[in-house]
């Protein structure tokens, strides 16, 4: 797909406010919600597919439906700072299924990572794994999470005003 930047307009951002709150909404009810005709209300849908701006769809699963889950937050600290060793950590746990999201991060630490397992043996076997494999982690500090209490996308007006 090619990606680029495109200037949005206001029946775009429309489109793009709908699509996030009702990824499953027929085409032709789009189409007649951002007030355009089903055809160039296509267009704009594949436009904005192809720049990368539509990542992709998906069904938002209720974490119930997996029964018990433990949610972590991680905070890890590498042992040399080297590019090759920033890549060899990526590169690890990007394998590692339960490891949801992985943030690189500023200040005491280098990384921020949201496990979700079973339960705390789940996750020091993980953690074991990983210390086992010397991919570099000095150190870390778990935070088990007690419960969510706010979970959104991003707010469609935070789009940049230069992509307006």
């Amino acid at each position: 797909m090619a990606r680029g930047r495109i200037k949005l307009d206001d029946r775009d951002i429309k489109i793009l406010t709908i699509l996030q709150k009702e990824g499953r909404i027929p085409k032709a009810a789009l189409a007649e919600r951002v007030n355009l005709s089903p055809t160039p209300c296509w267009e704009r849908l594949n436009r904005l597919e192809e720049a990368g701006i539509i990542e992709g769809y998906a069904a938002s699963i209720a974490e119930s439906t997996y029964g018990p889950l433990t949610v972590l937050f991680v905070m890890i600290e590498i042992e040399s700072h080297r590019k090759e060793d920033f890549a060899q950590f990526e590169t690890a746990i990007a394998s590692v299924p339960e490891i949801v999201e992985c943030w690189s991060i500023s200040g005491g630490f280098d990384y921020l990572c949201k496990f979700v397992t079973r339960d705390l043996a789940s996750y020091q076997a993980i953690v074991d794994k990983i210390l086992a494999d010397h991919i570099g982690v000095r150190r870390y500090f778990t935070y088990p999470a007690m419960t969510s209490i706010k979970k959104t996308p991003v707010p469609i007006e935070m789009i940049s005003e230069t992509t307006r």
